[in-house]
């Protein structure tokens, strides 16, 4: 952990004498009023595109339909595309500032009008493999993915998709918003909301709020030393609130609430292209447990009705935590309540998809053609506050649920004021010491995971599998009074360009 702190100090160093010699660029849209924008420039893009490391991008009230580079190789990829380092991205409003992928033209922002979407398949904000970027206080709606499969992230610190490899250093993001007001089943649809990938930190999201994905509303994945907290964040009507492929290390989940998804938090262990497996909550220089799931709120996570696609879609409706062939994890200190099937299970997980070259199935089981098969094991749920899960009334339905197969599953100490319920039975009394095989139902919460997920489908709706099944897709409301930074003009260095920093 020394190591760590030393190499955050060293950036805050780095980022400070930035700072002292920095530009503040100024972005107004057409819609701005009230404020000098004599000087700045008309699109955030525009501003990036001439920003050098340490500068500032300031952007005023206003509707902003970014498309990105006009041209070269990374048109298209994005609304903002970044990839110099050490910017600062600062909305003046986060409720005001939107970055708005529909087409221009609409009365509203965020329009969920079908003819105004854009399906070129960009990303909206993306950070690419650059270290010490700011993105802050604006929000970003109605970046879809394409019919190509790109795009649909809102905002996206990448650090090198798909290779394998974490590219991508110290991030901050902060009091952000990222939803879609759009979702057609038989078109491409947003899929992650606030989003990180390849990233080795040390990293933090805080105060941020997303809805209405596809896939989940927060990601962090493809990295074995993640580096990242997220810390008061809250998450609403997606397929999953929070997935975490293949990510663990120094990682920590905290302070934030979890409700109305389908699944609350997923993290997960998949033979897919955010490599390397598996999701390992294990320090990498040794010495214990590093990744937390900590003092968070999660309820209510029952929602058939959220959008959908690819493998989320089959996240098991009615559940709180899920840790799905996650291993040395520690989910600590929860208020878990209202939750339908399980408040946390833990489970295996087979993954037969096809892999893509760089998956090797590290950590899995191979059976070669057929499954790579992720063993959820030594993970430890304690001290969490459980209430009021289990009322869908299947069999294994309740508080705690573990089908993991692997060594040493712990749970202990977590309290339920009505008494707590498991499957198997008295699960915390099997291995009260932590030092050996907690077992695992094999028959029928298996069976039960199953039709939860409609991977059995469909399910058949009889006294002992009855889960909520779709009816359609509901989506919340465009967000318009989430908080806003204090002071939006906090740390911004004065400079001769900036009128509204003084």
């Amino acid at each position: 952990m020394r190591i760590h702190l030393q190499a955050a100090s060293v950036v805050a160093c780095l980022a400070f004498a930035a700072t002292a010699g920095a530009n503040v660029l100024r972005v107004c849209s057409t819609t701005t009023t009230g404020l000098n924008c004599a000087g700045a420039y008309p699109s955030i893009q525009k501003a990036v595109d001439v920003a050098h490391p340490g500068d500032w991008i300031l952007v005023a009230p206003g509707i902003y339909h970014e498309t990105g580079p006009a041209t070269g190789p990374n048109s298209n990829k994005a609304g903002v595309y970044i990839t110099t380092p050490g910017i600062h991205l600062r909305g003046l409003d986060r409720n005001k500032v939107i970055v708005d992928g529909t087409k221009p033209g609409a009365a509203e922002p965020c329009t969920s009008d079908a003819s105004m979407q854009d399906f070129t398949g960009r990303n909206g904000i993306e950070v690419f493999e650059v270290d010490g970027t700011y993105v802050e206080n604006l929000t970003v709606c109605n970046y879809l993915q394409g019919t190509n499969g790109e795009g649909g992230n809102e905002i996206w610190w990448n650090g090198g998709d798909g290779t394998g490899t974490q590219n991508l250093g110290t991030f901050w993001g902060n009091y952000l918003t990222a939803t879609t007001t759009f979702f057609d089943a038989s078109k491409p649809s947003a899929q992650y909301g606030i989003f990180m990938s390849n990233v080795k930190g040390p990293g933090k999201v805080t105060y941020s709020y997303a809805s209405n994905m596809s896939d989940s509303d927060f990601y962090v994945g493809a990295c074995p030393d993640c580096n990242t907290t997220l810390d008061h964040v809250h998450a609403q009507n997606s397929s999953l609130g929070y997935s975490g492929t293949n990510s663990g290390g120094h990682l920590i989940i905290q302070n934030s609430e979890w409700d109305h998804n389908k699944t609350g938090l997923a993290p997960n262990s998949l033979n897919n292209d955010d490599a390397p497996s598996p999701q390992s909550g294990l320090c990498p220089e040794g010495g214990g447990y590093c990744t937390f799931i900590q003092n968070n709120y999660v309820h209510d996570n029952n929602n058939p009705n959220v959008p959908s696609s690819g493998i989320s879609g089959n996240a098991p409706v009615g559940t709180g935590i899920e840790l799905s062939g996650g291993q040395f994890d520690v989910v600590r200190d929860n208020r878990i309540e209202n939750q339908g099937a399980w408040g946390i299970v833990v489970n295996d997980y087979p993954d037969t998809e096809m892999p893509p070259p760089v998956a090797k199935c590290s950590g899995g089981i191979s059976v070669p053609g057929v499954v790579c098969y992720f063993q959820a094991k030594g993970n430890r749920i304690e001290h969490n506050q459980l209430a009021y899960n289990g009322f869908f009334l299947n069999p294994t339905n309740g508080d705690l649920a573990n089908q993991g197969t692997g060594l040493g599953n712990c749970f202990h100490d977590n309290r339920d004021p009505d008494g707590l319920t498991s499957a198997p039975p008295f699960i915390e009394a099997l291995d009260s010491n932590c030092d050996g095989l907690t077992p695992g139902d094999e028959g029928m919460l298996v069976v039960q995971l199953l039709c939860a997920s409609q991977l059995v489908g469909p399910c058949p709706d009889t006294p002992l599998t009855s889960y909520p099944r779709a009816t359609g897709v509901d989506l919340t409301p465009l967000p318009t009074h989430e908080t806003s930074m204090p002071n939006p003009c906090d740390g911004v260095p004065a400079h001769q360009s900036n009128h509204w920093c003084p």
